[in-house]
């Protein structure tokens, strides 16, 4: 039998992103059906959906509605139908916490990312996926505070990061500086909205796939890749 092809995936995502959420987890089902046949590394890239938001967070819905122009009702269909196909893909998006729900925010995500950044660099892929399934989870079932450096350090040490090197990450210049020079390699892409994967560097997934559709694509990745 012979090796499983060897394939890198890089992930433009955001953590606010609930279609990044659902479109991992329709990859690990594709993944799944290919093990023995395809051996994927996953790398976390930057993309910022909302740059500009303040520290003090916005309200999800309300943020939505200025955002996209569309009513409560449409909202709530929206809802409806991306909390179908999450189930599908077993990601949950809903509030898991104990006692009544929070108000879903939106916050800021640049700090989310240096750490992801910092992440890859220090500890490699798998601990990075580890973080960005984590940040996820604080998120989407937590409704944690995910723009408060102290909530992200706890998070960085729930999954082995040394916190006091990820503070320091944190205040890195050069480490910012990545993360905007990935940004814009992402707009350079043509990337302009997430989840958006790029397998071996240079053959595009846009959007959150069903699993046939990343298993073919990876199959026809991996055929060319052995062509060259």
């Amino acid at each position: 039998m012979s090796a499983p092809d060897k394939l890198t995936i890089d992930i433009y995502s955001d953590v606010m992103c609930p279609w990044c959420a659902i479109g991992y987890g329709q990859l690990t089902k594709a993944l799944d059906q290919l093990d023995g046949e395809i051996d994927a590394e996953i790398r976390w890239r930057p993309f910022e959906l909302n740059p500009d938001m303040p520290a003090d967070g916005e309200e999800q819905e309300a943020h939505l509605q200025r955002k996209y122009r569309r009513s409560a009702e449409e909202g709530a269909a929206v809802r409806s139908q991306m909390k179908d196909i999450a189930e599908s893909a077993g990601v949950s998006l809903t509030y898991e916490g104990e006692g009544e729900a929070p108000p879903a925010m939106m916050w800021n995500t640049r700090d989310a990312h240096k750490l992801l950044g910092f992440a890859l660099e220090q500890a490699g892929p798998i601990v990075q996926t580890e973080l960005k399934l984590a940040l996820f989870k604080a998120h989407f079932n937590e409704r944690r505070r995910i723009g408060d450096r102290e909530v992200l350090l706890d998070i960085a040490a729930s999954v082995g990061l040394h916190r006091e090197t990820a503070k320091a990450a944190l205040d890195d210049a050069d480490l910012e500086a990545r993360v905007v020079a990935e940004e814009r390699q992402a707009w350079d892409l043509n990337i302009s909205g997430v989840p958006a994967m790029i397998v071996n560097g240079k053959f595009m997934i846009p959007g959150a796939q069903p699993p046939e559709t990343y298993v073919n694509a990876l199959r026809r990745v991996a055929e060319k890749s052995r062509a060259q």
